[in-house]
């Protein structure tokens, strides 16, 4: 699972891609990055892109029809959010005493004409303010109306006296690996800014929770790009920008989105609810081993929980939801997660060769039982 860090990033442990330790790195964006950035000298070790490309069947002419209908959709987000201890006592004798605030940078996009904004939940994690900044350059003070940090998606919304533009959505699930994207957002606070790739490859899994599989993307995406959009060539949005693979903080071609059709649910229950009411069943569980079988084994059952109640124990192995396979522990926390708390579920289960169904009474995430 990602780290989060305390200036906004977060990144898995290092792992080795050839010969280059990367990260996956979380692409929110702060002041101190642009500075390390330009420290380093990024972005001009690799051999220059030929000014001009071969036309492939159904590329654009020119993106600019496209850069222009979708634009207004999109926003910048700044975040100030109260630093940590160490940097308030390093820094509250300039400031005479304030408090001490950090600030960060991430993108995001209309969804709705009274100012309903998508973004990154680790855009806007622990901000104590939050303004969003249009396509026009009009700036807005914004609050939370809901996050998921499940899934990484948060609903922010801001007053505006008119009408706002807004984002179309796309059906994720008709994106072809090789398809053109177009990504935009505010890579390093710079403003909106726009890129053209491919859809590089789908379903990635990248340890960021058990509950979004990414699409992987060749658009180049910055820090700051976390909550922008990815269009496709009918300007709908396709992905949510959320992280990146590289070794130096910046882009090198491998970047991840969430797909929409599973950001769309999330999107509506943060804007209904201010949450996302998600099942649990009370059991630790991890892959299955040994006889090759699918499925998750069940390691411990929480006392009085939705599995206890139901008489599961340790060491059974849970195969089947609602007749539906199981791949992993993963697939089950997925599968359960996505039900609301009080639905009736039946698990396949193996024990000793054996397979059953036991119905079970999906309960309530015990940390959204105190919200």
């Amino acid at each position: 699972m990602c780290n989060r860090f305390g200036n906004g990033v977060a990144g898995l442990p290092c792992v080795r891609l050839g010969w280059v330790a990367c990260q996956i790195l979380m692409i929110r964006f702060s002041r101190w990055h642009l500075l390390m950035l330009l420290l380093a000298g990024f972005g001009g070790t690799g051999p220059a892109r030929a000014q001009t490309a071969p036309a492939f069947p159904g590329a654009p002419v020119s993106l600019a029809p496209l850069v222009r209908d979708v634009a207004p959709c999109v926003v910048g987000i700044a975040v100030r959010e109260a630093a940590s201890t160490t940097a308030k006592a390093s820094t509250s004798s300039a400031a005479g005493g304030a408090p001490a605030m950090a600030e960060a940078a991430g993108s995001g996009f209309i969804v709705r004409a009274d100012g309903m904004i998508v973004t990154n939940d680790h855009v806007i994690a622990g901000a104590a303010h939050i303004v969003v900044t249009l396509n026009n350059g009009a700036r807005y003070p914004a609050r939370l109306v809901g996050a998921d940090d499940l899934t990484d998606i948060a609903v922010i919304k801001i007053l505006s006296s008119k009408p706002l533009p807004v984002a179309r959505w796309g059906d994720s699930d008709t994106v072809r690996v090789g398809d053109w994207v177009l990504a935009a957002g505010n890579p390093f606070a710079l403003g909106n800014s726009f890129t053209l790739g491919i859809v590089s490859a789908e379903g990635r899994d990248i340890g960021e929770g058990p509950f979004t599989h990414f699409l992987q993307l060749d658009a180049p995406i910055n820090p700051g790009n976390s909550g922008g959009p990815s269009f496709d060539m009918s300007g709908r949005v396709i992905g949510i920008n959320s992280a990146i693979v590289s070794p130096s903080g910046g882009s090198v071609g491998i970047g991840f989105a969430i797909p929409s059709n599973s950001a769309i649910p999330i999107v509506q229950a943060l804007i209904a609810h201010g949450a996302v009411a998600r099942g649990w069943l009370g059991v630790a569980v991890a892959d299955a081993s040994g006889d090759g079988a699918a499925g998750a084994e069940i390691t411990g059952v929480e006392a009085g929980g939705p599995a206890a109640r139901a008489g599961l124990r340790a060491g059974e192995r849970v195969v089947s939801v609602n007749g539906e396979s199981i791949s992993g522990a993963a697939g089950l926390t997925r599968a359960i997660a996505s039900l609301p708390p009080g639905t009736k579920v039946r698990l396949g289960m193996r024990k000793n060769q054996h397979l059953f169904q036991i119905p079970v009474i999906v309960g309530r995430r015990p940390e959204q039982l105190e919200e």
